[in-house]
């Protein structure tokens, strides 16, 4: 397999989902702007939507969307606990949390990747944002993880998320239970040999 990442982006979820399942597989960085590939091509012809992450299967297939790609890792190693069986309601909770994550904390945060948006519009993003938050802390609240039994790719992708507040202005210190379920993660012998591979692939030039 091949996963396609660009560093500090939503990427990193099924990077870190990778490394749990200790699958094997290749890296390609890509520049964000211009598209380019750390293998020299445009990664345009690989995900015509133009954003990773993307995950190239052995047979030359691609799968894109970052809730899909995990679930996808997920089930070819069930007993790895990373997700419930598919039909179960475990699973759909799992679906749940999915889904909030990327349509509340993660296309929540869009505006405030763009710099030209009027601070007004950022502010209110923000508000919007804090009150996800304080969700998502209420539900992390006495557990170290969502599910509460373990961790999964939900969790992957709420840690991914969650590493851009700081950079947004929003200060994570006042939700005690998301600081703790951030350091927690990041303890991950996953999450910190996705973060080495990444770093060791040099940037690509414009």
């Amino acid at each position: 397999m091949k996963l396609y990442f660009a560093p500090g982006t939503c990427s990193l979820s099924p990077h870190i989902v990778l490394q749990e399942l200790g699958l094997p597989y290749d890296l390609v960085r890509v520049n964000n702007r211009t598209k380019r590939m750390s293998d020299g091509g445009d990664f345009r012809t690989v995900n015509p939507k133009g954003y990773v992450a993307a995950l190239m299967l052995d047979d030359g297939a691609v799968l894109t969307e970052g809730p899909a790609i995990v679930q996808f890792l997920a089930d070819l190693k069930p007993d790895s606990g990373l997700a419930p069986a598919s039909g179960t309601r475990e699973r759909v909770r799992l679906q749940e949390w999915l889904n909030f994550i990327t349509a509340e904390l993660h296309a929540g945060a869009a505006p405030l990747f763009r710099r030209d948006f009027p601070s007004a519009v950022h502010d209110d993003v923000r508000d919007r944002l804090r009150r996800r938050i304080e969700f998502t802390a209420s539900a992390l609240s006495g557990r170290d993880y969502l599910s509460g039994a373990g961790f999964t790719v939900a969790d992957a992708y709420l840690f991914t998320v969650l590493g851009w507040m700081e950079g947004f202005s929003i200060n994570l210190a006042q939700w005690p239970a998301v600081v703790d379920f951030i350091a927690h993660v990041a303890r991950r012998p996953s999450v910190t040999a996705a973060l080495l591979r990444e770093a060791a692939i040099p940037p690509v030039e414009m």
